[in-house]
């Protein structure tokens, strides 16, 4: 990370960024972006609602505190760092609330974070301390009559309270942000998305990977058609592979796989030695994918992805000129953004059957790691 600020100037893509062009460049996921700059007579009210791990609460959950900041007018920056590692602290000053790295649209104009739900009243104060106006909310219910939308992040839990999180305000009809992994068992998933659809209340899940600059490149490539057809996707992952870990962080990989290649996916191989897994995810009418979790190489960037097309293959990391926490701050705003248009249009811009593909094929990877890597379908597991 350059901690000198003034390094923005020397990188001409980051002085595109920071023009704003890049917020209407951007177009390539499935919902197209309307300026969020432009302010509605009466801001869109956001209810932000944390998970928890085991039961037990984040009491700092960064798919909370970082994920849903551009929504909020204004952060304590004083209470951030008294309540955030030095780390996050850092990336809050240096890049979420710089006005040298907000891409002309942080903080989002005509929407505000008005209340904040934590089973742990503690966690919720704290949140509230540091996004000013900020109320906590004494039940879900309550905060589902007083706001237009909810986004319910979760950092590093397996899903299992998701239902009960989302379910009072989706059943009000109020657009939704469920993180990853969304219900965290197929049977979960398939709930809440049934339970969205039958109330009329439009869903977003999806991986912060699903945002990122690369991601967005390598579907505009793939829409030109001018590099001929897309061949196959190797989707990677950096860090420590271990089996309970492929059920949270599995999902980033499996989630560009998807992204990239589309629903329809038909089976899943699993392998994995010491830290280290691979999955490949098989179609019946085009080339399959791979994802790999646990490569040491990348750590530095977090994950890696190479696209390959018949005339050219694109590979890219989340980074921005070489700076990870630059791009991450990009994924941030883009995923917000992508949340914020289906507040406006009720359009899904994430299609239901990739959601719930990605979750079958978390479990049926690990049903083919458990029967020495069986190509397991997913009929097997969505059944």
């Amino acid at each position: 990370m350059h901690e000198n600020l003034a390094d923005l100037e020397r990188f001409p893509r980051r002085g595109f960024l920071a023009s704003g062009v890049a917020a209407a460049a951007s177009l390539a996921m499935t919902t197209p972006i309307l300026a969020t700059e432009s302010a509605a007579d009466k801001p869109i009210r956001i209810g932000v609602v944390s998970a928890s791990i085991g039961g037990k609460p984040q009491k700092t959950n960064g798919h909370t505190w970082h994920f849903a900041h551009p929504f909020h007018p204004t952060v304590n920056l004083d209470v951030v760092k008294k309540y955030l590692d030095p780390g996050s602290a850092r990336i809050f000053e240096q890049y979420f609330r710089n006005p040298h790295t907000n891409f002309n649209v942080v903080p989002f104009a005509g929407t505000r974070i008005t209340h904040v739900y934590d089973a742990d009243p503690v966690s919720a104060a704290m949140f509230a301390e540091a996004f000013p106006g900020v109320q906590v909310a004494t039940s879900l219910e309550a905060m589902a009559g007083e706001v237009d939308a909810v986004w319910m992040g979760d950092a590093s839990g397996r899903g299992e309270d998701h239902f009960d999180l989302v379910a009072p305000g989706l059943a009000r009809g109020l657009p939704t942000f469920c993180d990853k992994p969304i219900g965290g068992t197929v049977a979960n998933t398939r709930k809440i998305l049934q339970f969205a659809t039958e109330h009329k209340a439009p869903i977003m899940s999806s991986s912060l990977f699903r945002h990122q600059w690369g991601t967005e490149t390598a579907l505009r490539m793939k829409a030109s058609g001018e590099y001929g057809p897309l061949q196959y996707v190797i989707a990677s992952q950096g860090g420590g592979y271990s089996h309970p870990s492929w059920f949270v962080y599995g999902q980033h990989p499996v989630w560009m796989a998807v992204t990239l290649c589309g629903a329809g996916v038909d089976a899943v191989s699993m392998y994995a030695r010491e830290n280290t897994c691979h999955a490949l995810l098989t179609y019946p009418d085009r080339m399959p994918a791979e994802v790999w979790y646990g490569r040491p190489d990348i750590a530095k960037f977090y994950c890696s992805t190479s696209v390959h097309f018949t005339q050219k293959a694109y590979e890219y990391t989340p980074a921005i000129e070489d700076d990870y926490w630059f791009g991450h701050h990009y994924q941030i705003v883009r995923m917000a953004q992508v949340f914020l248009e289906m507040v406006r249009t009720h359009v899904e811009p994430v299609p239901q059957q990739e959601i719930l593909e990605v979750t079958a094929i978390i479990h049926a990877g690990a049903k083919s790691l458990e029967e020495k890597g069986r190509l397991v379908t997913l009929a097997e597991v969505l059944g």
